[in-house]
């Protein structure tokens, strides 16, 4: 039976060859990096919050693209990847949270099925009976995991939990597990929102929370931002992206990162994907470095980027 294949809306955004491989594996082989260092670990983590928390709409960064998100009640959480290696590299600095301080998991969101955003591992270990939403064409794999109830969303689909909603938009990416499943389930990001009840001034406290998970720049982050007017929080990718030439239609690079955040019309920045493990040729202090020069170019507000540190929890303003 032929397996459906899925693709980007842009239609020249297409994976590597092999060839293209080589030539980069080949060029990175002349590069000198200095990975020594850190972005470090919080000197103020809250676990004891995470646990008792039933109110507050928290974020906690982990590492990488791995949050612990608490809106409307329920513990959420982003691409769980608490592997101490990706491949043959060993990660670059230790998770935020140990696993076993997470609470009981309400909500598992999977962005894709590459190996630093979806670990079997951790999947299994995470405590709860989770809802799992996941990109269409995963669901199968997932579930044979037995780790919850598995929902897969295409592009714009939604699932409700509670009172909050997942919806499920596009990315500009790819995805692959082996050799012969490129593409075989979609790849995307979340729009995390929750309406709170209307005040005695008839104004509603919505909240809403963007986690793009791994995307290049692409016309897509203007539709996001058009339909889900007023996102709050917006957790950005700016790691992975050098050399450009190869990683440019999968990962965006800082400057193209800020510009994302602009088109969706966030309030605040908070950037991942970067400082946890070496997935391409460009180091956490180079791309931070680039996200703050660029955030000065464009004479952004310095209040509405946030720069977490491992483990760092962030409680939502109302």
């Amino acid at each position: 039976m032929t397996r459906k294949r899925y693709s980007n809306i842009d239609p020249t955004a297409t994976t590597k060859t092999w060839k293209e491989v080589r030539r980069w594996q080949k060029e990175r082989k002349g590069k000198t990096k200095d990975l020594s260092y850190q972005i470090g670990q919080s000197d103020y983590k809250k676990p004891e919050l995470l646990r008792t928390n039933r109110e507050k709409v928290t974020i906690t960064w982990i590492g990488h693209s791995t949050f612990v998100l608490q809106m409307g009640g329920l513990t959420i959480v982003t691409d769980p990847v608490w592997a101490t290696r990706m491949g043959f590299s060993p990660r670059l600095e230790a998770p935020g949270l140990a696993i076993e301080e997470i609470p009981s998991v309400d909500v598992i969101l999977l962005s894709h099925a590459h190996y630093d955003h979806m670990h079997i591992g951790s999947l299994k270990k995470l405590k709860g009976s989770p809802i799992v939403l996941v990109p269409e064409g995963l669901g199968d794999k997932v579930r044979r995991l037995r780790i919850g109830t598995v929902f897969e969303l295409p592009w714009w689909g939604s699932q409700v939990v509670g009172s909050v909603e997942f919806h499920f938009v596009p990315a500009q990416h790819w995805t692959r597990r082996t050799l012969t499943d490129t593409n075989t389930s979609l790849w995307g990001g979340w729009v995390i929102r929750q309406t709170a009840k209307q005040g005695l001034d008839g104004e509603s406290n919505q909240q809403t929370i963007y986690f793009a998970g791994d995307s290049g720049y692409f016309e897509g982050f203007r539709e996001i931002g058009a339909r889900f007017p007023g996102i709050r929080y917006a957790l950005m990718p700016i790691g992975a992206y050098e050399p450009e030439w190869f990683m440019g239609m999968q990962h965006v690079t800082p400057e193209e990162a800020v510009q994302a955040f602009l088109d969706v019309g966030a309030r605040t920045f908070i950037p991942m994907h970067y400082g946890a493990f070496r997935l391409a040729d460009d180091t956490p202090k180079e791309a931070l470095d680039r996200l703050l020069k660029d955030w000065e170019r464009r004479g952004l507000d310095q209040n509405h980027l946030r720069l977490f540190k491992h483990g760092e929890t962030l409680v939502a303003e109302r």
